[in-house]
């Protein structure tokens, strides 16, 4: 390990070349001027870098001159106590977007057992989180130049789907200079397979587009979401369901999203236009509203629609996430979570984009809202000791 000692104005360039991240604790309170340093860092950033932002809340501000005044705590000249709204302004003018906000720290002295149990599981809950001590803040630096995205992987996990195959081909549009659509089949009890072995034979459509037929290793979506990413080789990873409730048309605009860096993990959101009428059933809709608000708090952004099964992130991107799998744990059988889980652990900015609901044509939903249900709330506790109780 390399150690660098030094104020942070007196540094010319870069300590390090390719930064994972910058933190910054209490250090804003102490700066002249903030927005100078925020450009500075900003300048050293590569798109993958996340600055961490730890600063003290301004409604303990009289507490904590009271422990200066008994010598508690030390006390520095000059300090800003800047209030967190300022410190995202001030990040929003130099460049850069929040994509996390926590808070923690209720009980600062050390008491034993309560001090742990206070400042892990209770701190962190809605409502009493504003009250306390410390707020951590992850932003990214936006990019003025994203980095080009020349090829598009589109996976598409099919069980029971062979009703769909021809139509999805012929709908999925071309997006980039070079495109793949790959069929991961598994455990069907219709012809999926013979159609999608006989689909990728005869495709004679636009060149730039070519077309591979797998069979997953294993059992569930989340398998063959892996399954298809692993065998994919473009800059961007997208799922697309193959039942066609989401229109293909409608991915370019993921794409973009992604392509112009006003996001890093663009999230399909089938809650915002009219839904066919026969396209989700009430307790789904109650479902996927319920889970959009418990991970919306879990994830630290707005998320609204969890369960859509169109998702698209970079390539480098995911393997980040992959590496970090077992942060949270190999459990997800429907893959979506485990996307969603690991983007909040690098702190990427996930975005929801609005998408049309269609009603399946074709065969019957692979979902069982009671037994999944209670599977995914396992999970988002599993979620919640990682991510927002974590001590």
């Amino acid at each position: 390990m390399t150690f660098i000692e030094t104020t942070i104005e007196e540094l010319d360039g870069a300590p390090i070349a390719d930064p994972d991240y910058f933190v910054m604790s209490m250090l804003l309170d102490e700066v002249y001027d903030i927005q100078e340093i925020l450009r500075q860092v900003h300048n050293w950033s590569e798109r993958k870098t996340r600055v961490v932002l730890v600063s003290y809340s301004r409604l303990w501000r009289p507490l904590i001159r009271l422990t200066e005044v008994m010598r508690l705590k030390s006390r520095a000249e000059g300090e800003n106590y800047v209030p967190w709204i300022e410190v995202e302004n001030m990040l929003a003018l130099e460049g850069f977007e929040v994509t996390k906000r926590v808070d923690g720290v209720l009980l600062p002295v050390y008491i034993p057992a309560l001090s742990m149990v206070v400042n892990r599981w209770v701190a962190p809950l809605p409502l009493v989180r504003a009250l306390s001590l410390i707020r951590v803040t992850v932003a990214r630096p936006i990019q003025d130049q994203p980095e080009p995205l020349t090829s598009v992987s589109v996976v598409v996990a099919a069980r029971n789907e062979s009703g769909h195959i021809r139509e999805l081909i012929d709908r999925v549009p071309v997006m980039a200079e070079r495109q793949e659509l790959i069929f991961v089949e598994g455990n069907s009890t219709d012809d999926t397979w013979g159609v999608i072995q006989e689909a990728v034979r005869d495709y004679d459509g636009d060149p730039r587009m070519t077309l591979h037929a797998l069979q997953q290793p294993g059992k569930g979506k989340g398998d063959a979401v892996r399954t298809g990413f692993d065998a994919a080789s473009g800059d961007v990873l997208m799922i697309l369901d193959a039942d066609l409730s989401v229109p293909p048309e409608e991915l370019p605009r993921f794409v973009e999203a992604l392509r112009d860096d006003s996001c890093e993990f663009a999230n399909g959101s089938r809650l915002v236009y009219p839904m066919d009428a026969k396209a989700m059933r009430f307790l789904n809709l109650l479902g996927n509203k319920f889970f959009g608000n418990l991970f919306s708090y879990l994830l630290g952004q707005p998320v609204r629609d969890t369960l859509c099964g169109t998702k698209v992130l970079r390539r480098s991107d995911y393997d980040r996430v992959a590496a970090n799998r077992g942060i949270i744990g190999d459990f997800d059988p429907f893959g979506d979570f485990d996307l969603l889980f690991g983007a909040s652990l690098l702190g990427l900015r996930i975005r929801d984009i609005p998408v049309h609901y269609k009603e399946r044509r074709y065969g019957a939903t692979n979902i069982s809202r009671f037994s999944h249900g209670a599977l995914l709330l396992r999970m988002s506790a599993v979620a919640a000791s990682k991510l927002k109780f974590v001590g």
